[in-house]
């Protein structure tokens, strides 16, 4: 199986390099994004500091207050960029033609997950999701997350199924939200599984190997292309 390029979602946006030209609004607010991403995804939510991304920026706190509100309404903004960087990444992938299986087997390889979850990466941005669902400020944004991750999945789905890719009996947004569980459980799975290095590979093959028709599954044993390796620019 090939490498589709673009598949790499480890890497986050960096932020500019500051200068002494005054940025527009739209600029700022930008920088902001890019820098606070930055954060969070090596500290997560809860030990993310307003100062550290005024300090990337080369602003005040209050500038950062101004541009974009209290802390958890810019934590909400960084989680709603990095859902759409994923979003874009997938369809570009399917985009090239490959087969919607493939595609999702590259992205849900666990030598990918572990690399997408780890600090200074997107998926570690979602690390802390369980235990801030309570969060009054954050409960609701991280359900709106999910579900636009789910419905690109389910999108997904339904193109496998068009092409033929995908069998046609399933239910491509309950299958979104089965493939999202299976995520879910790996920081279940890293801590209580022996063996998890070996283990971890079988239920995401599994998971692949349902979902494609029946006279396909035989074609399906062997273990999928590692993807494309890039450093974060």
């Amino acid at each position: 199986m090939g490498r589709p390029r673009g598949m790499v979602l480890t890497g986050v946006t960096q932020p500019r390099s500051r200068t002494r030209t005054r940025l527009s609004a739209t600029q700022r607010r930008s920088s902001i994004l890019a820098a606070a991403t930055e954060v969070f995804s090596e500290t997560g939510y809860q030990r993310g500091k307003i100062s550290d991304i005024a300090h990337k920026v080369g602003v005040t706190e209050p500038v950062v207050f101004q541009n974009l509100g209290s802390k958890s309404a810019l934590y909400r903004a960084v989680l709603d960029h990095a859902t759409d960087a994923v979003s874009a990444l997938l369809h570009q992938a399917a985009d090239t033609g490959r087969p919607v299986p493939d595609v999702l087997a590259v992205f849900l390889d666990p030598a990918h997950m572990d690399r997408f979850h780890r600090p200074g990466s997107h998926g570690f941005l979602f690390a802390g999701a369980s235990a801030l669902a309570h969060d009054p400020d954050l409960g609701q944004p991280l359900r709106q997350v999910h579900q636009h991750l789910a419905d690109t999945l389910a999108d997904l789905l339904r193109r496998g199924q068009t092409a033929g890719d995908v069998r046609d009996d399933i239910d491509p947004h309950t299958a979104a939200w089965w493939l999202i569980s299976l995520l879910a459980g790996r920081s279940f799975r890293t801590a209580v599984v022996p063996d998890h290095d070996t283990v971890e590979a079988q239920p995401t093959r599994m998971a692949l190997r349902s979902l494609r028709p029946q006279c396909d599954i035989k074609d399906t044993h062997h273990t999928p292309a590692q993807p494309h390796h890039t450093n974060p620019g």
